[in-house]
């Protein structure tokens, strides 16, 4: 393996290890309860250290779900029908049980989503990440006032149907419970936006 790709993965390995280690101690103590030098300590690296690698705290969570910042823009791309695509790929993430579906009941995953949505600095971070996945795919789909309104339908419904089985798992149900609502939901969401949003079809 070359110098460089060496670097790539030790710098990649230190992400997801300090990464972890917050999202431990936060899930723990709670996110606000819980300092930015005591994560250092805990990860056994310096608060410069720490920042260099996450510029923010919030970083430190939405590290975990960044690679699915420009999910939706990759699943476009060179598809003759980007919204069947995109139907595809959540009803695939579905019948995973992927946890940006919502559709799981892993309890550190449901711990991790209580933690996302439940803390105010988080959330409010989350809602850039959605600006950011959106502007992504607006430009898979061709820049333009026509693609940036298509790209905010499609993550609002994405978003709004991985909330809401998160919400009934949550709340007590389970996965086997709510996966066939689930996937009728995905059918009819993704069916009005096929009617609205004809073009990408």
């Amino acid at each position: 393996m070359s110098e460089t790709g060496l670097r790539e993965r030790k710098k990649r390995r230190m992400y997801e290890v300090v990464s972890e280690v917050a999202i431990g101690l936060f899930l723990e103590k709670g996110f606000d309860a819980v300092s930015v030098a005591e994560v250092a300590a805990a990860a056994e690296i310096s608060k410069p250290t720490l920042f260099r690698y996450f510029p923010a705290k919030e970083d430190l969570v939405l590290y975990r779900i960044a690679d699915h910042e420009e999910e939706a823009a990759r699943v476009v791309a060179g598809q003759a029908s980007p919204l069947g695509a995109l139907r595809r790929h959540f009803l695939d993430g579905l019948e995973r049980h992927d946890p940006v579906t919502g559709l799981n009941d892993d309890p550190r995953v449901l711990a991790f989503h209580t933690l996302l949505y439940g803390t105010p600095a988080l959330a409010a971070r989350v809602y850039a990440y959605q600006e950011r996945s959106e502007a992504a795919l607006a430009e898979a789909l061709g820049g333009g006032l026509e693609a940036r309104l298509a790209a905010g339908q499609i993550i609002a419904v994405r978003r709004i149907l991985a909330l809401d089985n998160w919400r009934r798992i949550s709340e007590g149900e389970r996965v086997a419970d709510v996966r066939a609502d689930a996937v009728a939901a995905a059918e009819r969401a993704f069916g009005n936006l096929a009617a609205g949003l004809p073009h990408l079809t």
